[in-house]
């Protein structure tokens, strides 16, 4: 059994508690964990029972864990036939899917089989992800609750049921082509060639790493087989609203990761500004404020409310490359030099080019538009020239 850890003196040091370097099996299962200790040994025992007599297997556990996960993990592999590694990660990067990533990174088998820690994905399924991928010559084989033969019994109540089967269809609806085929893009359970990952390119965020395969490297074959998810053999359930949140806006980053899509998405944003730049402007006349002092201070309420949308939900991934003040002072500088150009150039259409008032004022939001969404890009949130040490101060201040 291979043991480590990242965490020096807390887990014991790897190159006196490795034991051996384990040899590439057929299948590495790679398995996330948060505080599943109440579920080691049954999940071991388990894979021990439906894994190894059909297939060579390794299991890798990349763990998050802030109770004694990784130290039951050691105690209950030590009888196990096959070689079982822990990476204790200090800093869950990525959440979920950061710790699948780190497990694909560590696998050594030609096939990787995703599952969670709290056997609600049935290890005994397995050797048929498997061997359906060998037979279809297939790169990724989702394990499914959405086709013939399979079900969301293990659910627990309406409610998460419902947010299931809504987060899949919105899913499926961004990404119709990336995903056909995949009845069950937030299933946590498939099995995928090591060749089908390339790890540098995935971005997790929170606890849905298949459909950011599927959208980012999808294999060119996928095929499916149906599973019953199982209740939770113990402990609690780690989904959450803030986890909700998180799926949401990973999913709206990689909807609009070609520039296309970011200018819509930049423009739906810019459209919901109106919404508190009116209720300011109400408020302040009301309070007897001249109508102009009012539209020039409820105007920056509307660009807070873009610029916190636009750093959460558009740009999150590239906030690093400058300091919160900069980043601010660009965009209100951008924001407001908007402002001023629309006057003169709704002037210069109408006068000049006999443009009525009304298709002037369309034409010239249009135009300051694109040169905003351009201009954002460019100014604010593209790494500066010169390197490394500026955007390492950036992400400290972020």
């Amino acid at each position: 059994m291979t043991y480590e850890s990242t965490v020096p003196g807390e887990l014991g040091d790897p190159a006196v508690r490795a034991a051996e370097v384990p040899e590439p099996g057929a299948v590495t299962i790679v398995v996330p964990t948060f505080n599943e200790s109440a579920n080691i040994r049954e999940l071991l025992q388990r894979i021990n029972e439906s894994v190894p007599g059909r297939l060579p297997c390794e299991v890798v556990f990349v763990d998050d864990s802030t109770d004694d996960t990784p130290d039951v993990i050691f105690r209950e592999a030590q009888d196990c036939p096959f070689p079982v590694t822990v990476l204790h990660r200090e800093e869950p990067v990525g959440g979920l899917g950061g710790a699948v990533v780190e497990g694909f990174k560590a696998a050594g088998s030609d096939w990787i089989v995703v599952m969670d820690g709290d056997l609600q994905h049935p290890p005994s399924l397995v050797p048929e992800l498997i061997g359906t991928g060998e037979r279809a010559n297939a790169g990724l084989v989702v394990a499914s609750r959405y086709i013939k033969g399979g079900s969301r019994a293990g659910l627990a109540g309406g409610y998460r049921i419902a947010v299931s089967r809504g987060a899949t269809w919105l899913t499926k609806s961004l990404f119709p082509r990336r995903l056909r085929g995949i009845s069950d893009p937030m299933s946590g359970f498939f099995a995928i060639r090591r060749s089908a990952v390339t790890a540098e390119i995935l971005q997790p965020l929170g606890y849905k790493i298949l459909f950011e395969l599927a959208v980012r490297s999808r294999p060119r074959r996928v095929t499916e087989v149906p599973f019953v998810f199982q209740d939770r053999f113990a402990g609690e359930s780690k989904s959450t609203a803030q986890e909700g949140f998180r799926f949401l806006r990973h999913l709206l980053g990689l909807r609009t990761a070609s520039p296309a899509a970011r200018m819509v998405a930049f423009g739906l944003i810019g459209a919901t500004g109106f919404v508190p730049n009116l209720v300011g402007l109400w408020a302040l006349t009301k309070l007897g404020l001249h109508y102009v002092p009012a539209e020039i201070l409820a105007n920056q309420l509307g660009l807070a409310w873009n610029f916190l949308l636009i750093e959460h939900l558009l740009f999150r991934e590239r906030r690093r490359h400058r300091r919160w003040w900069d980043r601010v002072g660009r965009f209100a500088l951008l924001a407001n030099a908007d402002l001023l150009l629309r006057i003169p150039l709704i002037a210069l259409l109408v006068h000049d080019f006999g443009i009525g008032a009304l298709p002037a004022t369309a034409l010239a939001l249009v135009m300051t538009f694109v040169l905003r969404f351009v201009g954002t890009e460019a100014l604010v949130y593209l790494p500066r020239r010169g390197g490394g040490k500026g955007r390492s101060a950036a992400k400290a201040h972020s």
